[in-house]
C-alpha cells in the first residue's frame, strides 16, 4: 500500500518490512491508523511537534513523515488472543491472518477492539451532537485569530479560523433520531445546520450556507466518564491502549487529538526508556501513571462543561458551574500543558 495515500484502516507498526505471513511475528504492533496510531508510530522513530486544527491534514503530514521501515496491512483487527506459551498477544485479521507480537498499542478509536481485551467501558452518549464543518473565502475572511462562541437556547455555535481564507465551525444542537439519517447526507447536514442557526447572526447563517460540503460531519456525541479513566485498566501484560481508545471526550475543549500525540510522546518514551533494560511490562505500567491524571483532568473538564449544555435542573447546572470555577478557574490552562520531550 502506498504510504502516501493510506486510509484509516488498521495498520501494523514493523521494525522490518517483510511479505505477510499466516502467523508473523512483529516487536511493537500499533492497531489503528488516526492521528494518536500515525503519532506513535513517528514518536517510535523521532520527536516531532504538529499543531493542526484540520485532521485529514494533519493525518496526511504524519504519514509523509513515517520512514518507509513502517509497514501497513490494510485489514480490520476482529480478536486478540494471548498465546498459551509467551503470553504475548496474537492479532486476529478479518482475512483470517494473524500475527504475534511482543507489543500491541490500541489506537483504534472509540470502538476499539483492543479496549475490549482490557476489559475497559465503552463510551456512553450525550444527549447531543455536533456538526462540523470548513467555509473557504477565497478572498479572505477577515476575521481576527480567536476562537468564537455563541449559544442561542439549546444551540451553539462555534468558529475559528485555520487560515486567511479557512474557518472552521461547529453547529451544537440536541441530537434526534432523524440525526441517523440525516448524517449520511451532505446536503441534508447543512440543512439541518441551517434551520438550527435561524436566529443566529446572518454572516453565521452565510458561512454555513457556504461551506465546503464534502467537509461537513453530523455525529453524535460520546464520552469516557471521568471516573471510568481514573479507575480503568489501560494495560494488561503487553497490551495498552492511547487515544480515543484510551480516552474519548466531547470536543468541547479541542483537546482531542492534542492529547493523543500526548499519548503517543509519552509512550514512545517510556518504550524508549525500559526497553533497552529489557524489563517487558514495565514501560507500559510507567506509560499509564503519567497520563492518568492528566486524562482525568481534561476528561472532567469536558464533563462539567458539557453537563452545563445537557438539559438538566438548574442545581446541577449550578453544580457544575461552582466545580468548574473551583477547580478550572484558569480556563486555557490545559493548552499549556507539558508532557515533556520525546
Amino acid at each position: 500500500m502506498n504510504r502516501r495515500t493510506i486510509s484509516k484502516e488498521k495498520f501494523i507498526e514493523n521494525v522490518e518490512l517483510h511479505p505477510m505471513r499466516q502467523q508473523e511475528d512483529t516487536d511493537i504492533a500499533i492497531v489503528g491508523g488516526g492521528i494518536c496510531g500515525l503519532a506513535t508510530a513517528l514518536a517510535l522513530h523521532r520527536s516531532e511537534e504538529l499543531r493542526c486544527l484540520k485532521r485529514s491534514v494533519l493525518i496526511e503530514t504524519l504519514v509523509q513523515e513515517l520512514p518507509a521501515s513502517i509497514s501497513y496491512f490494510g485489514c480490520q483487527v476482529v480478536t486478540i488472543k494471548s498465546d498459551p506459551l509467551t503470553a504475548f498477544p496474537i492479532l486476529h485479521f478479518r482475512d483470517g491472518n494473524s500475527i504475534k507480537a511482543k507489543f500491541v498499542i490500541g489506537c483504534d478509536g472509540a470502538n476499539s477492539v483492543v479496549s475490549k481485551f482490557l476489559g475497559l467501558k465503552p463510551a456512553q452518549y450525550l444527549s447531543s451532537c455536533s456538526i462540523l464543518g470548513f467555509t473557504n473565502y477565497p478572498h479572505g475572511h477577515g476575521l481576527e485569530s480567536e476562537s468564537i462562541r455563541m449559544r442561542r437556547g439549546s444551540i451553539s455555535v462555534g468558529r475559528i479560523p485555520v487560515d486567511d481564507k479557512v474557518v472552521y465551525w461547529f453547529v451544537g444542537r440536541k441530537w434526534t433520531p432523524q440525526d441517523s439519517d440525516i448524517s449520511k447526507d451532505p446536503e441534508m447536514i447543512r440543512e439541518s445546520a441551517l434551520e438550527s442557526t435561524g436566529n443566529f447572526p446572518e454572516e453565521v447563517v452565510e458561512m454555513i450556507r457556504k461551506c465546503d460540503i464534502g467537509s461537513l460531519i453530523l455525529t453524535r456525541l460520546k464520552y469516557h466518564a471521568p471516573w471510568d479513566i481514573l479507575f480503568g485498566r489501560f494495560t494488561t501484560g503487553t497490551v495498552t491502549v492511547a487515544g480515543d481508545a484510551m480516552h474519548l471526550w466531547a470536543p468541547f475543549l479541542g483537546q482531542g487529538a492534542s492529547a493523543a500525540i500526548e499519548d503517543a510522546i509519552v509512550l514512545a518514551r517510556c518504550l524508549a526508556q525500559h526497553l533497552t533494560r529489557n524489563k517487558v511490562q514495565a514501560p507500559l505500567q510507567t506509560y499509564v501513571k503519567q497520563r492518568r491524571m492528566r486524562l482525568v483532568k481534561l476528561s472532567t473538564q469536558t464533563y462539567l462543561t458539557g453537563m452545563l449544555l445537557e438539559p438538566s435542573s438548574v442545581i446541577v447546572h449550578y453544580l457544575c458551574l461552582m466545580l468548574l470555577m473551583v477547580f478550572f478557574h484558569d480556563m486555557l490552562g490545559h493548552t499549556r500543558y507539558n508532557c515533556g520531550p520525546l
